[in-house]
């Protein structure tokens, strides 16, 4: 059940990626993660809000191989 739990959450994240004009299979803190490494401003702000849940969240997130490389 747990891991089931955590796909929804994944799959939720992925849309709501998908309906911000992102990756459909990326997820919205990988996406924001790489805008952060190029100094984009929203990038950066919800990378730092993310830190305060979990530190380096975004960086673990970057998934290089979907959405815009880096």
């Amino acid at each position: 059940m747990k891991q089931y739990v955590w796909n929804l959450l994944i799959s939720i994240d992925q849309l709501a990626n998908t309906l911000l004009g992102g990756s459909p299979d990326e997820t919205i803190s990988s996406r924001m993660g790489k805008r952060a490494i190029k100094g984009d401003r929203l990038g950066r702000l919800i990378c730092r809000f993310l830190d305060l849940f979990d530190k380096g969240h975004c960086k673990k997130s970057i998934e290089e191989d979907e959405g815009r490389p880096l």
